[in-house]
């Protein structure tokens, strides 16, 4: 069996890990709206990160004599209805969204792929009922369905990912699924199909790693959409629940004094504006980076 991986490994298209990765790293770099991506989507991770040991107040700690302050030297993006510090919900804020965001995707991916490499690979029953499936989800809109779902599991962080995650699943599935069906008909694959090797190591070696790149693209484009459809059901009452703070509940709130304190509808909406670009920035500079046919 050594002899035979060998044998398929001189069959497969020679990869030199190290140049490659350089070029990646070196197309990357040379994409400015990429690095200005992730420059922003790494200023928000760590504004997430730092939360609990940034020196602001307790982002549920009301003080009713600061009620709808505008921005000032005590409170730098002002304050609510209740008095709360902006800036400390607006920081805190970041750890859901974000969080939904990457964990949504996760679960995504967790379903996605897995079928989508199933389908793809073997074809025959398992394609046909994993794609008919898929259509079925892709029939609804996405942010209906993730609605939908979340009501049906209940209002909370936690069940708010799930509907998102399990929204997002027919986008892997589909993606990967295409990618499968391109790649399993490569001359390296026949070979390792025609030394014996057992499927498992074919799907690992041979398949996964071929149809990855595409994937984490996919990926990163996808927690934005991820971000915006936690903030729609944190708006809607259906997402994180107060009084812990989430951007889509502070616009939820904010939507009624928006003449009276306008500066709590801006900051929450300039931040998901913002963690949105940097994703898909980041997205569209990885998706070009990882592209052969720009190497």
């Amino acid at each position: 069996m050594a002899a035979a991986d060998t044998n398929v490994a001189k069959t497969a298209p020679a990869m030199d890990l190290a140049p490659s990765e350089n070029r990646v790293w070196k197309k990357f770099r040379s994409h400015k709206s990429a690095m200005l991506g992730g420059f922003l989507v790494l200023f928000f991770i760590t504004l997430a990160l730092l939360a609990p040991v940034l020196p602001i107040p307790d982002p549920a700690a009301t003080d009713w004599g600061a009620i709808r302050k505008a921005p000032s030297a005590a409170h730098w993006m002002g304050t609510d209805d209740l008095g709360r510090d902006v800036l400390s919900r607006m920081i805190w804020g970041a750890q859901a969204s974000l969080l939904a965001g990457v964990i949504s995707v996760a679960i995504a991916m967790a379903i996605g792929v897995p079928l989508g490499i199933i389908a793809g690979y073997f074809g025959g029953w398992p394609d046909a009922i994993i794609s008919r499936c898929t259509e079925a989800l892709l029939a609804a809109p996405f942010l209906i369905l993730a609605i939908a779902l979340a009501a049906f599991l209940g209002p909370s962080l936690s069940n708010a990912m799930i509907a998102i995650g399990i929204s997002a699943t027919p986008l892997f599935i589909r993606l990967t699924r295409g990618q499968v069906l391109n790649v399993k008909v490569e001359d390296y694959v026949d070979s390792a199909r025609a030394i014996g090797l057992p499927t498992r190591l074919i799907l690992s070696r041979y398949i996964l790693p071929n149809v990855l790149p595409p994937i984490l693209v996919q990926a990163t484009l996808t927690i934005a959409t991820a971000i915006i459809a936690e903030a729609s059901l944190s708006f809607l009452g259906l997402g994180q629940q107060p009084p812990a703070p989430s951007w889509g509940s502070m616009l939820n709130t904010a939507k009624n004094f928006l003449t009276q304190a306008p500066w709590m509808a801006l900051w929450p909406g300039i931040s998901i504006f913002l963690v949105v670009l940097g994703f898909n920035l980041l997205g569209d500079g990885l998706r070009d980076a990882l592209d052969p046919r720009e190497h």
